[in-house]
């Protein structure tokens, strides 16, 4: 803190070193900085801006306070500054609620979850594409399946396990080329990246928005219910999508299930000693191995190389 009473204090979650709680005599923001080599370029903070602008109203998200562009000439970062809001991270909340065996308050906590989801999968784009610039123009992802992008980023796997992972993402790529349309789609939508009402387990935040893009509809229920396999929870968040978009619970969960692959085969791809790159790995050879999209994540997520 300086003389002034302004103060920044590094929150846990998201990108750890680029969040900071800001507080300024008294009054709270969330500044979120843009070092060089950010990947989207000098526009990110614009881009992230213009997404919170587009679903603010229907979805519970921070204001904008202010942007600024980097100046790498200068050697500034990119900035985004948000008001702050209330609430607890959603992945604590899970942990909690899982702990103590409250079957109803995962199952309140999922509906909520799944409504944001569903929400999202309402906001139509024109194709599937990466936003470019700060009036979210769509560029091109690389062309291929899930196949290719299963031997793009796994070539540290075995040529067999490989090939057993590439046939499960034939199948999957056949599921999800039966939906002809994008939407809105945030892509780390986890509960680390909500906020939690505790009283009302519903979620007053959602936050982290670096990822989204157009895509898939069923690309965040996949994210979701990637690593919480609590039946209560699940089912809610297949319930509460299904209430708003249509379709079945059960080809919902497929469907999730199949996305889901394109983010666990780039996750898997990180450095060993990112955990949540370990997690990913080890549920991605347990779906090689079984042939199974639903194999449940195992209890140790150690490498094999």
């Amino acid at each position: 803190m300086d003389d002034r009473g302004t103060s920044l204090t590094p929150l846990a979650g998201g990108h750890s070193g680029r969040t900071f709680l800001s507080d300024v005599a008294g009054e709270r923001a969330v500044v979120r900085v843009y070092p060089p080599g950010e990947p989207r370029g000098e526009v990110a903070p614009e881009i992230d801006a213009a997404v919170l602008h587009l679903v603010r109203g229907l979805l519970p998200v921070p204001a904008v306070v202010e942007v600024r562009r980097a100046e790498p000439a200068q050697g500034l970062p990119g900035l985004l500054v948000t008001e702050w809001r209330p609430g607890e991270r959603g992945d604590l909340v899970v942990t909690d609620l899982a702990a103590a065996g409250d079957v109803e308050g995962l199952s309140r906590l999922g509906a909520s979850l799944g409504h944001v989801a569903g929400t999202l999968a309402g906001m139509p784009m024109v194709r599937p594409g990466p936003f470019v610039g700060a009036d979210l123009a769509l560029g091109e992802f690389p062309h291929g399946g899930l196949a290719e992008w299963v031997d793009l980023h796994l070539g540290a796997w075995s040529e067999q396990d490989r090939s057993r992972l590439r046939g499960v993402a034939d199948d999957a790529q056949d599921l999800l080329d039966t939906v002809g349309r994008a939407c809105l789609v945030h892509s780390d939508l986890n509960p680390k990246n909500v906020l939690v009402d505790r009283r009302t387990l519903t979620v007053s935040a959602v936050l982290d928005w670096e990822f989204s893009h157009a895509g898939h509809p069923w690309t965040d229920v996949g994210n979701l219910l990637r690593f919480e396999r609590h039946p209560a929870y699940v089912e809610a968040v297949l319930a509460a999508w299904t209430d708003l978009r249509g379709g079945s619970p059960d080809d919902l969960r497929d469907g999730a299930r199949a996305a889901d692959l394109w983010a666990l085969a780039e996750l898997a791809s990180r450095p060993a000693a990112n955990p949540v790159a370990e997690r990913a790995d080890a549920l991605l050879r347990a779906v090689a191995r079984t042939g199974d999209l639903h194999a449940p994540p195992p209890t140790t997520a150690a490498r094999q190389e």
